[in-house]
Order: structure tokens, then C-alpha cells, then sequence
């Protein structure tokens, strides 16, 4: 009998002690025209937000209080109050935006226009089109600087990796890649981006100071055909030590040493994995898979797939909140 006591007692300090995730996880249903609402700790969707046609890109304000989603088919961009789990507010956006960065401060909005060929700059408190860049053919992939001064796009058709300047709002440099740039992201130190070519079939990382590329990681994968390799969203720790690529239909994620720029492995997740997003404290990586419509929870640390959600109809993008 004291036995089995002790060992209650050791089962309940185990569970006090392990510590409980409470961020939750936001994901965009491409055709299910809504936000898919998941608790980190149950991992189980607890909402689904009706948004409007064709949500893509995804982020959450520095403060944590606001949801911002492309809706591409009514070409603007949705605002949801994080409390109250509803939308409240609607922004212009330029003609189908697919992705968007937003300032480290909190404002402005940088979004992709794709048919459009243009970054539209959006004033979020304002609610007002602050100016427009023109960059090359179907513009997609966004990222900004730590610092705030730089904002890079990717445009497929062109094949480019383009600068911009923010405190003049214009083009500062325009760097060659492989075919068909899908997403880019900074290093957090500043000094690199990194760009996915889902035809190229490669990452580029390119040199912030120089504007020139590098290196050129490529991928292959026991079994899997070359063509079904085609790497799209980007993903790096902040140490600077481990980056992630989500590898369409060959349904993997790359994982990088982002020092070496080896690839170490490849993690098995969902059917045609899209995007990706850190939790707070980097133990977790989710991936938005828009075929088998669900989500895979990655653990960084072990570099071990855990748990796969269902989610909404054909999951884009992704966001997380602490």
C-alpha cells in the first residue's frame, strides 16, 4: 500500500514538474477559407475562425495581441483579435497577397502582391496604403531585417531575391537564385538570408553585406524522386546553429547545420509540407501540411517528429503565439 502511494506521489511531482506548454498555434486552411486554432498543451484544435477566400500568409503582432492573415481571393488582409478570437478589422492590401512581413516595431506591413508584381506598404493602426514597390514577376517569399532597415522578397518567375530599402521605401539590390524563390528569412544576427527554390530544388544563402550568394545547399533523399524535392519554407534558430526546410511533396523537412550548411537529416512529416514556425523557446517546430491536412509537431531538440494534428482543408501558413 505505501508502495503504491510512493509511487502516485512520484507519477503527480513528475507531471508538476514537466513543463506545460501553453502557446497556441494558428494555421491558415487554404481552402477551407479559415484559421485553425490549436492549443500547445492539448494539441488539439479548440477554434476554427471563418476568415474568407484563400488564406496564406500568417503573423502575430510583437505584443501578441494581433492575428494578421493574406485572405488572397478578397485581396485584403484580415485582423483578428487574439482575445476575443474573431475578426475585427480589415486592411487594404494591394491585389492577392499571398505573404507578408511585418516591421519588428509592430508597423508597417510589408505584403507580396503577386499578380501585381508589386510590395504594397500598409500603415496597420492607420489602416492606409502608406506606398508601393515595384519588384519582378510574382513576388512571394518575404523577410525582414532584425534591425527593421531591410525587407527582402522573393519573386518566382524572375527568379530573384530583392532588397529594399525601408527608410526610403525603394530597391536597394537584387540578388540571382535558383528557379522559382519561394521564401527567404534573416539569420538572426543579420548577416544572411536565406532563400528556397522549389524548381532549383536548393537554398541559397546569400551574403547581406556583399548581396552575393555564398553557398548553395541542395538536397537528396533516399528513394524520393529529385523532382518532388522542392524546398519552400525557411526556418532558423536564433543560436544561428540549425535550419529547417519544409520539402514539398517529398514530405520531409531538411535539417541544416546552418555553419557547415550540411544537411544532417531529414525529418518524415505530413503530405506536402509548406511552411513552418518556431514556438517562443525553439524546443518546437511546426510544419503546415497542405495535402494529408494536418500539422506536424517537431521536437528540436530530439530532431524527432511527435504528434501529427488535423487541421482545416489544405493547411498553409503558420503562426505561434507564447
Amino acid at each position: 500500500m505505501k508502495m503504491g502511494l510512493l509511487s502516485a506521489a512520484s507519477a503527480m511531482l513528475l507531471t508538476l514538474a514537466a513543463p506545460a506548454i501553453a502557446e497556441t498555434i494558428y494555421v491558415t486552411n487554404e481552402k477551407g477559407n479559415s484559421i485553425s486554432v490549436v492549443d500547445g498543451q492539448s494539441l488539439a484544435v479548440v477554434k476554427t475562425i471563418a476568415v474568407g477566400k484563400r488564406p496564406r500568409g500568417i503573423t502575430i503582432s510583437p505584443d501578441g495581441k494581433w492575428l494578421y492573415v493574406c485572405v488572397s481571393d478578397d485581396h485584403t488582409i484580415k485582423v483578428i483579435d487574439v482575445a476575443k478570437q474573431q475578426v475585427v478589422r480589415t486592411l487594404p492590401s494591394g491585389p492577392d497577397p499571398e505573404q507578408f512581413v511585418l516591421s519588428p516595431t509592430g508597423n508597417p506591413l510589408y505584403v507580396a502582391n503577386e499578380d501585381d508584381n508589386l510590395v504594397t506598404i500598409v500603415d496597420v493602426e492607420k489602416g492606409a496604403i502608406l506606398g508601393k514597390v515595384k519588384v519582378g514577376v510574382e513576388p512571394e517569399g518575404m523577410a525582414v531585417s532584425p534591425d527593421g532597415k531591410t525587407v527582402v522578397v522573393t519573386s518566382e518567375t524572375t527568379s530573384m531575391v530583392h532588397f529594399i530599402d525601408t527608410a526610403t521605401r525603394s530597391l536597394s539590390g537584387n540578388v540571382l537564385v535558383d528557379n522559382r524563390p519561394r521564401a527567404a528569412t534573416f539569420t538572426a544576427d543579420g548577416k544572411q538570408v536565406w532563400a528556397t527554390a522549389e524548381i532549383g530544388s536548393s537554398v541559397s544563402v546569400i551574403d547581406v553585406a556583399t548581396r552575393k550568394v555564398i553557398r548553395r545547399v541542395t538536397f537528396d533523399i533516399p528513394g524520393v524522386r529529385r523532382d518532388q524535392i522542392q524546398p519552400v519554407g525557411v526556418r532558423i534558430s536564433r543560436d544561428g546553429k540549425l535550419a529547417f526546410v519544409a520539402l514539398g511533396p517529398a514530405n520531409r523537412v531538411a535539417v541544416i547545420d546552418a555553419q557547415s550548411f550540411e544537411v544532417k537529416s531529414y525529418l518524415l512529416v505530413g503530405q506536402r509540407v509548406w511552411q513552418l514556425a518556431f514556438n517562443a523557446d525553439e524546443t518546437r517546430l511546426y510544419t503546415t501540411n497542405g495535402v494529408s491536412n494536418d500539422i506536424s509537431v517537431i521536437d528540436v531538440p530530439a530532431l524527432k517528429v511527435i504528434k501529427s494534428v488535423t487541421v482545416g482543408q489544405a493547411p498553409w501558413g503558420v503562426a505561434v503565439r507564447p
